[in-house]
């Protein structure tokens, strides 16, 4: 049995860029940083075999649902001129990283021109049912793959997701600050029911059933109720998949068909099947890589973008990127 940290690499490095302060350079140097620390954490506090990057491709969802992400280029078009060239400049640096860890190290590069990193995390979990997997990312999309043998690590927070529980960098449980009491462990399968309900604003995913409540009246079935009866699909399930509604434009919707759109969008195990053979066939046919002198790699791509203070550690960083792929 093998442990994979599976890196959401985009998500990863950008995400890094928000916490922290200061000039281009900065933020460019300890975005590289985040990136590296967080997989090397993942790789010293679960034991792990191998590393994945997973990279993102222009994704199918966009031809599948036409206003998908829409509201991402919506974003991109607001931005002030120094806002996108900073942006210009990160995703230069990214690309660049992108090509260190595919040319110079022995880590996995997964990549495919229609799908996304998240398609590609839950098929190689699906592909290798057998091992265990630590998922580098703060996407919430996540949640729904957490199991015994999957966790998620977010290294923005340095906080872990398990079937158990959340957890800090010291194996303490995260408290809720609203409770005063540690969060509870996540349900992925109701989670994941949520979503498909009430649609995701950050991927522009429409709701299946806009105002639904949580939880159900005298007189109205809510989403608790209608998920404890979806296996039967009994009453509650059927009382509120047929119900219908008019959005702003005066067209009308049946939950039920909504819903079963936002379950393909959103169920990461859920993809068409011309996709899942897309998936598939990426994932399986990945090389094993033999690179030596992945320290000394590390070292003239720190010194490229001034990462002192990996280059003064680089072998302990080096150590999770030289570890090959055994199939």
């Amino acid at each position: 049995m093998a442990t994979y940290v599976l890196v959401d690499t985009l998500n990863t490095f950008f995400r890094a860029r928000h916490v922290v302060r200061g000039d281009i350079d900065t933020k460019v140097g300890m975005a590289l940083h985040i990136t590296l620390n967080s997989v090397k954490k993942a790789c010293d506090d679960f034991d792990a075999d191998h590393v994945v990057f997973c990279l993102e491709g222009r994704s199918w969802r966009k031809d599948y649902y036409e206003p998908y992400k829409r509201n991402r280029k919506e974003h991109r078009d607001a931005m002030s001129s120094r806002e996108a060239e900073e942006d210009k400049i990160f995703f230069e640096v990214f690309d660049e990283f992108k090509q260190f860890v595919d040319t110079k190290t022995n880590c996995t590069v997964l990549q495919n021109s229609v799908l996304e990193a998240d398609d590609l995390i839950a098929g190689w979990i699906q592909n290798h049912p057998n091992d265990n997997h630590v998922i580098v990312s703060t996407d919430g999309d996540f949640a729904q793959l957490i199991a015994p043998n999957v966790r998620q690590y977010n290294g923005v927070s340095n906080t872990t997701i398990t079937y158990e529980g959340y957890f800090d960098d010291k194996g303490k449980p995260v408290v809720d600050k609203k409770t005063g009491e540690a969060k509870p462990a996540p349900e992925p399968q109701y989670m994941l029911f949520e979503k498909c309900m009430r649609g995701d604003t950050s991927d522009n995913v429409f709701s299946a059933y806009p105002g639904v409540r949580k939880k159900g009246t005298k007189n109205k079935v809510g989403l608790v109720e209608a998920f404890a009866d979806k296996q039967t699909k009994g009453y509650n399930w059927n009382n509120m998949m047929l119900q219908r509604w008019v959005d702003h434009e005066g067209v009308e919707h049946r939950v039920l068909d909504d819903y079963t759109r936002n379950v393909t969008l959103c169920d990461l195990t859920a993809q068409p099947d011309d996709i899942r053979e897309q998936i598939d066939t990426t994932i399986q046919t990945v090389e094993s890589k033999n690179i030596s002198q992945v320290g000394m790699r590390l070292m003239k791509f720190c010194a490229k973008w001034d990462m002192q203070r990996v280059a003064d550690q680089a072998a302990t960083f080096a150590e999770p990127l030289q570890a090959r792929y055994i199939k």
